[in-house]
């Protein structure tokens, strides 16, 4: 029989299991609730909007507000925000002819027949007197092709060929071809790559397209298309960009998987990795290069980034920290998701950990909106004013309920996660040309986590790498604010008469800042072709 000791430390030990069991008990319902978001929840991470006031933010009043019921000022703010966002649907009067004064106008008189102008009353033949204007209707008209026969006019001197032996000839120039001994041209290579790395279509879509105004490509044929493009043009382009990028001294990089077929050595349903560097939003550049890799290994972005010294924004990724000479900058953005995704789903998340921790990273992205303006050195003295106050407050907190949350629960890991990565949080801090997130380098890489979800994978690590090129070019295109089916329709107009001689200089003058590219490339000009 037990004694009265070894039932008390029998009992302990239960209630320890018990506690144990309660904690973990709490950890897989907080686990099942995310997922259960995450599969039924919206995907926006969207959170309030934070308006600061002398310098606080304002969930500091919860209490106040709590105990003495909405204020007469807040119901006046809200109706003042209903009303607002309702008049923010109308659309003014005028607007939908601003809108398509840009297309092409046809004017549509519709007449009376001459047995129909004839008067019921008299029988006199009736005369017009106005026009009256009606409505204003889009009209669509489908894509079209044709087929262009190039023809080369031969010359003969007939003098020469009268007194002398050897008769001269002469021939009009021809444009080189895009390649060799095929009938691509370089619009129809920029619509293929246009609809499949803008738009997200498929080349197995895309056949049936062609198809339906009477060009049978298969989706082969397209695809060699973009591989021989990717070759003989854009890599050359995109490796001149490369070179040029490591000599910034702000850069963002992200990563996203990727499934290539035919790989050596893995599976088709291995991963592969899809990585991004982009100049930051402040550079006279803008560049967002693409980089095709077998794996996530920290050797990638060290190969890539050989040379480059200065600001690396990035996710907390391990892989980053193994890159020398680097000052490695957060992205908040990041954290803010970590706090949302551990916001509680079927309860009142007001005055919550996560809640409140939200609130402060919001009113930190509400300053850095307010300085977004400001020249780099008045940026970071600006910080340092008010970021840095509301920022020690922030950790504080942080460091004081650290040791109250479950560790393995999503709130405890974003907790940790904030903590253990603090340094890379407060470094951009550090220079007013750091940005707060990562969100440059992210947005770049969304439309191919878009399109994958379409294609699926790629059939081959040639035919990645020249979506890595692909990529780079019309994402580049468009951080330039020009057309990328425009752009891509000039390079394989201008490069192919170069084509043995890609040199520095030449691939200078195609680069998208360049003033007359990017002025021949504007939108506006698309709808002159």
């Amino acid at each position: 029989m037990l004694t009265r000791e070894e039932l008390i430390e029998q009992n302990q030990k239960l209630m320890e299991i018990i506690a144990e069991l309660q904690k973990s008990n709490e950890e897989l319902k907080e686990s099942i609730a995310y997922l259960t978001k995450q599969l039924y929840g919206r995907s926006s991470e969207r959170t309030a909007a934070l308006k600061l006031e002398k310098d606080q933010i304002s969930f500091f009043d919860e209490a106040e507000q709590e105990a003495n019921g909405k204020s007469e000022e807040a119901e006046i703010e809200e109706i003042e925000e209903i009303e607002e966002m309702i008049v923010r649907k109308k659309k003014k009067k005028g607007a939908r002819k601003e809108d398509l004064a840009d297309l092409p106008h046809e004017e549509r008189v519709y007449r009376l027949s001459e047995e129909e102008r004839i008067c019921p009353k008299c029988g006199s033949i009736m005369i017009p007197i106005g026009v009256q204007f009606v409505r204003l209707e889009i009209e669509y008209t489908p894509a079209s092709c044709k087929v262009v026969e190039i023809l080369q006019e031969s010359y003969e001197c007939l003098k020469c060929r009268k007194d002398e032996e050897t008769p001269v000839i002469a021939k009009a120039p021809t444009p080189k071809p895009l390649f060799d001994h095929s009938a691509a041209s370089a619009s129809a290579v920029a619509q293929v790559a246009y609809q499949k790395y803008v738009n997200a279509l498929p080349l197995y879509r895309q056949e049936k397209d062609w198809k339906a105004i009477g060009a049978k490509f298969s989706r082969a044929t397209m695809a060699n298309w973009i591989i021989y493009a990717a070759r003989d043009y854009l890599i050359p382009l995109v490796e001149q960009m490369s070179s040029e990028q490591i000599c910034e001294t702000v850069l963002h990089a992200d990563e996203t998987p990727v499934q290539v077929h035919r790989e050596d050595g893995k599976s088709n349903t291995s991963k592969s990795y899809m990585w991004v560097y982009s100049t930051a939003g402040c550079s006279g550049k803008q560049m967002r290069i693409f980089r095709y890799e077998r794996g996530r290994s920290s050797k990638y972005p060290q190969a890539y980034l050989r040379g480059f010294r200065g600001a690396l924004h990035t996710d907390a990724y391990a892989g980053y920290d193994k890159i020398p000479g680097i000052t490695r900058c957060l992205c908040w953005a990041h954290l803010r998701r970590a706090f949302n995704d551990a916001l509680p789903p079927d309860q009142d998340k007001t005055g919550t950990i996560p809640d409140k921790a939200i609130h402060y990273i919001n009113a930190l992205f509400e300053w850095e909106s307010r300085f977004e303006k400001l020249d780099p050195e008045e940026r970071r003295l600006a910080r340092q004013e008010k970021e840095v106050p509301l920022l020690d407050e922030f950790w504080s907190w942080l460091e004081e309920l650290q040791d109250t949350v479950l560790p393995r629960g999503k709130c405890g890991k974003a907790v940790q996660y904030a903590l253990k990565h603090k340094d890379g949080f407060m470094n951009f801090l550090k220079d007013g040309r750091y940005a707060i997130s990562n969100n440059l380098a992210e947005n770049a890489i969304r439309p191919f986590a878009l399109g994958r979800k379409n294609w699926l994978f790629n059939g081959s690590p040639r035919g990645a790498a020249s979506s890595a090129a692909v990529y780079s070019v019309i994402e580049t295109a468009k951080a330039n604010g020009i057309d990328p089916y425009l752009y891509l329709k000039y390079l394989f107009e201008t490069m192919p008469e170069h084509r043995d001689e890609l040199d520095k200089e030449f691939l200078d003058s195609l680069m998208p800042w360049n003033p007359e590219v990017n002025k021949i490339c504007q939108s506006e000009n698309r709808r002159e072709q």
